[in-house]
């Protein structure tokens, strides 16, 4: 039984509480599977703890002591302003669904981004997968690609495939986009043809010995990895998607010549090509100390890369199949600190979605006058993770087995944020 779309949360508790239904059946009822909006997601992390007050929740009528140096910018959007920074992501706004109300509470570097990567809190007994690892789970490879890949590093050790099989990691480039001598590892085969066949043979035989006198998840992962990597080395057509100097000249420069403007081309490359889950991670970000210039360093490439990969999405036709996800592991003090910067603040911050059958032009949620704390609709990461796989078609109360014994939920609280869905 589906609740009627006029059922509020509320409605739908009391008559699975009246039905005898436990909390996971309540979830699934509140929150019934549903057809996949998007295929792919490209994630943005900026690693170091965004400051809301300088990015997407500027607060221009406070006192100087909290609203800092920079200036508010307008957007595209009536009456709302960004950092003064996001010169090209105000152009895109319109386009975009910003969530200012994001909450939770771990304030260490770790601790935080284990939450915002996994949708889990940390766990002294257990390391959650992150979201990509479980979509590269759930929804697996295609066209010879592997399903989750980072760009141009795995970004954090909680980015990984936690208590999944290590099969379920990310594949990593190994090498920066940006750089004109750019080249993924071992993309190119030392040798083809029937010598290449010939080992591809051997190194099955071995496998399969390994694998008849050994459970380890090490040995089955290996093989699942040379089994893709030969699937790779076949491909002309996906070893091509990592080809970025395929791109016009013209477009290159629209993203930046920087880090992350490579980062985020080759990225749209790749969903482009049939890889389900990009990571691009961006560090930088954790200014103690005189944060007025750090933002000033580290924000423009990101931004402008940001915005031409929404707007490049938007041109190929490829933004309403494909979620672009900027987050961060938490945010900064509503007050300058005697070092001109701000401290970790995990009670509220900033992050941004676009795509991928969220609402685009719309401001989700509230901050007090401060950037202190959330005053209206309140996001956890684990709503937000709930959300992303529900636009993905993976049923978020579906449970994975960690260590072969016990069930995990993928998400085990939080809501689907359908005010934020189009």
């Amino acid at each position: 039984m589906s609740p009627s779309p006029s059922m509020d949360r509320r409605s739908v508790l009391r008559l699975g509480s009246a039905l005898g239904l436990g909390m996971p059946q309540l979830l699934a009822l509140e929150d019934p599977p549903a057809p996949a909006q998007a295929r792919a997601v490209i994630q943005v992390f900026l690693g170091g703890g965004l400051a809301a007050q300088e990015s997407f929740d500027p607060k221009p009528y406070s006192p100087l002591a909290y609203r800092g140096e920079g200036k508010a910018r307008p957007t595209r959007l009536d009456g709302i302003f960004f950092g003064e920074h996001l010169t090209h992501t105000a152009q895109v706004a319109d386009k975009l669904c910003v969530i200012r109300s994001m909450s939770h509470g771990e304030a260490a570097h770790e601790r935080g981004t284990h939450n915002m990567l996994t949708g889990w809190r940390p766990s002294p007994a257990l390391v959650y997968p992150s979201l990509g690892s479980v979509v590269a789970h759930e929804l697996g490879s295609q066209r010879a690609l592997p399903p989750y890949v980072c760009v141009p590093s795995v970004p954090d050790t909680f980015a990984g495939s936690g208590f999944l099989s290590s099969s379920y990691a990310p594949f990593a480039l190994g090498s920066n986009p940006a750089s004109d001598r750019f080249k993924v590892r071992d993309l190119d085969a030392p040798v083809e043809g029937e010598r290449l066949a010939r080992r591809q043979r051997m190194q099955r035989e071995v496998g399969r010995s390994f694998a008849e006198e050994t459970e380890v998840d090490a040995v089955r992962a290996m093989d699942a990895f040379y089994d893709r990597a030969a699937e790779l080395l076949a491909s002309e057509e996906a070893k091509r998607a990592f080809k970025i100097d395929e791109e016009p000249a013209q477009l290159r420069d629209r993203y930046g010549r920087s880090n992350p403007g490579q980062q985020l081309l080759l990225a749209r490359r790749l969903v482009e090509a049939g890889v389900r889950y990009v990571t691009v991670g961006v560090g930088g970000f954790d200014h103690h100390q005189r944060i007025a210039p750090g933002m000033q360093r580290s924000l423009p490439p990101v931004d402008q890369a940001f915005a031409a990969l929404v707007q490049d999405l938007d041109e190929r036709g490829m933004l309403d199949s494909t979620i672009v996800f900027f987050s961060t592991e938490f945010g900064r003090t509503p007050k300058i600190n005697p070092d001109g910067g701000r401290d970790h603040w995990p009670k509220a911050f900033s992050v941004a979605l676009a795509g991928g059958g969220f609402k685009r032009g719309h401001i989700h949620g509230a901050t007090d006058s401060t950037g202190a704390a959330v005053i209206e609709r309140a996001v956890g990461p684990q709503d937000l993770a709930r959300t992303l796989f529900t636009q993905l078609g993976i049923d978020p109360n579906r449970e994975l087995m960690a260590g072969g014994t016990r069930p995990v939920k993928i998400v085990k609280e939080g809501r689907v944020l359908r005010d934020l869905l189009a």
